[in-house]
């Protein structure tokens, strides 16, 4: 098992996401829903600014992708766009890298959405440098996930400062004291209309005049900001995440967005990729506040988006989801995540933008941040289940075969047709040759159309002792019948318990491509497809050869060399038990009406 597990982990490893705890590996096949953060998981976190909206109702969009400043403002720059976009550098820790030698485009220092904010001012002519020089910052209140906003205080003239206010619109529009109430309406409506053309919003506002106090917070600067418009980035989807969904959808495992975004936004988005369907619904953190623990409950089922959450709500997610039987997977990168990663059933850490304390918290790192990521790991877990019930069943028929046909001989009175250093070499030798084989098998190609794995679902069920049941009596029969028939015509014992020998091992090799799938022919599903189980056939085959030719290994073995010749009947023999499980699995197809089920072990 711990090899199994432990082969998941390396090929998890190498498609980006790293497995922490072991336990994981088997988790990853039951999943049912998928909790994943929006920007940067599903998204590109390619932030662009492609929109700006005046005080007014004057809309201006910016054209140009990527980090470079370079684009055009579709109207005229003039002082209202020019306060939007200078407050939106100030207010702003990030910094923009223009190429170098080994940089052939321009990057970023810090975070994606704030960098972006400085490439629309770039683009409208705006010196970044120059404007952070000129009015140096004297104090900052830095953003957090409660508030939902940043502010910062600057010197402007002298013996003067401004503070600058970024954030959440529905966060800085309480702070503003605007023209009166229909303006600020005005603003939350257009912040609305934005959200719901898949666009993040941010509000910035200033207050001239202003002596930032840190320690009095927000509330201090309550109906003393005026607003200077509103900024609409877009960030693309991935491309391969809508693929991603629609598997997982296709797998029975249910994907939900928690985003910090605007539950508008966070709409648009998920329906865009599949995540919201039909009656689906957002809720955002005040409504998800208000809801108890009963309406959240019956709600479930239609809310794909959980826009606005502070971490303490991703914990009641995740529980609620838990107390209804779903397996959780949660997804996560800041400090204050660590609880609802580590409450989740598998905790999934972002390796790019994740903090030190959530990926100690996490069950899994994915190195790229992505989506489709986690829906692969997904799969390989169902991958390693299957291969773990493959492997116990092949040892829990070749064991039954052993005892079945010690017991026949007792009961029937005729000598033991296997010595016990035979026994040992068939449970150690040729066994070990194919079982840790076994374990690397390749996906069969259908686990994503497979219901999740049920989280207690037996490793020895009801399914793998009916095919114990139809897979063991084809092989005792060929072994104990042909070791009868021999010795009833007068052999020589060492002769007859040699071909036995074989025999029994020809089945064990056969046996092996009955177990790699419940339902697909050995003959068409390929055996070449998993180069580690030919190279252990191969072994087991010369070791076998061995035994049976090399003098020395004949003594220790109790062994006698045969005619190859002989071995052709022992070989026709044994591969009745592929040709009765080929009928087995002919008539289950037949039944199902289908010529390429799904596969596995025991299903």
């Amino acid at each position: 098992m711990t090899i199994a597990l432990a082969v998941g982990m390396q090929r998890m490893a190498s498609r980006g996401a790293i497995i922490r705890r072991l336990s994981a590996v088997e988790t990853l096949g039951s999943i049912t829903v998928i909790c994943s953060d929006k920007t940067g998981t599903l998204t590109r976190n390619e932030m662009t600014v492609s929109t700006l909206w005046l005080p007014g109702g004057r809309e201006l969009s910016i054209s140009g992708v990527g980090y470079a400043p370079q684009g055009e403002l579709s109207g005229a720059v003039d002082g209202a766009v020019t306060a939007l976009l200078e407050s939106a550098v100030l207010c702003n820790d990030a910094a923009l890298v223009p190429p170098e030698e080994e940089l052939t485009q321009w990057s970023v220092l810090g975070d994606p959405t704030e960098a972006a904010l400085l490439v629309a001012a770039g683009k409208a002519g705006i010196d970044i440098a120059a404007l952070r020089q000129q009015h140096p910052r004297t104090a900052e209140i830095p953003f957090d996930s409660d508030s939902k906003m940043m502010a910062t205080c600057h010197r402007r003239l002298p013996g003067t400062t401004t503070v600058y206010i970024k954030g959440a619109p529905e966060a800085v529009l309480r702070l503003c004291h605007g023209d009166g109430k229909a303006a600020l309406l005005a603003a939350g409506k257009a912040a609305e209309d934005m959200a719901d053309r898949a666009l993040r919003v941010l509000a910035v506002a200033r207050i001239d005049d202003f002596a930032l106090d840190v320690g009095g917070g927000f509330d201090e600067l309550a109906g003393h900001a005026t607003l200077l418009g509103l900024l609409g980035q877009i960030d693309p989807p991935r491309e391969e995440v809508k693929v991603a969904v629609a598997a997982c959808r296709a797998a029975g495992v249910r994907p939900i967005m928690v985003t910090g975004d605007h539950k508008l936004t966070g709409l648009a988005i998920a329906r865009a990729l599949g995540i919201a369907q039909g009656n689906d619904r957002g809720v955002d953190g005040a409504e998800l506040e208000r809801m108890g623990d009963a309406e959240l409950l019956e709600g479930l089922d239609n809310i794909a988006v959980f826009a606005r959450v502070h971490p303490a709500q991703k914990l009641r997610i995740v529980e609620a989801l838990q107390s209804r039987g779903d397996v959780v997977a949660m997804t996560g990168d800041g400090v204050n995540d660590a609880p609802a990663l580590a409450r989740a059933d598998v905790g999934v850490a972002m390796g790019i933008t994740g903090t030190e304390v959530a990926k100690s918290a996490a069950k899994i790192v994915i190195t790229d941040d992505n989506f489709a990521t986690i829906v692969g790991a997904i799969e390989q877990g169902r991958v390693v289940y299957g291969n773990l019930k493959k492997v116990i069943l092949f040892l829990f028929v070749t064991s039954v075969d052993e005892v079945l046909i010690l017991l026949l001989a007792l009961l029937a009175g005729y000598p033991l047709p296997l010595a016990a250093v035979q026994i040992l070499w068939i449970n150690i030798v040729t066994e070990s040759t194919l079982t840790v084989n076994l374990v690397m098998d390749p996906p069969d190609g259908d686990e994503m159309r497979r219901p999740p794995v049920p989280r207690n679902d037996r490793l020895v069920d009801r399914a793998m002792l009916m095919r114990i049941a139809t897979l063991t009596p084809m092989a005792v029969a060929a072994t104990f019948g042909w070791y009868v028939w021999r010795q009833s015509g007068g052999l020589p014992y060492e002769l007859v318990r040699t071909e036995t020998f074989t025999i029994l091992a020809l089945c064990q090799w056969f046996n092996v491509l009955n177990c790699q799938s419940a339902t697909r022919s050995a003959l068409r599903f390929g055996i070449l497809r998993n180069r580690w189980l030919v190279g252990g056939l191969a072994l087991s085959i010369v070791l076998q050869a061995a035994v049976l030719y090399w003098v020395p290994l004949n003594r220790l073995f109790h062994t006698v060399p045969m005619p190859l010749a002989d071995l052709l009947p022992l070989l026709a023999i044994a591969s009745g038990v592929l040709w009765v499980e080929e009928l087995r699995k002919w008539v289950v197809r037949l039944r199902r009406g289908s010529p390429s089920p799904s596969s596995g072990a025991t299903d």
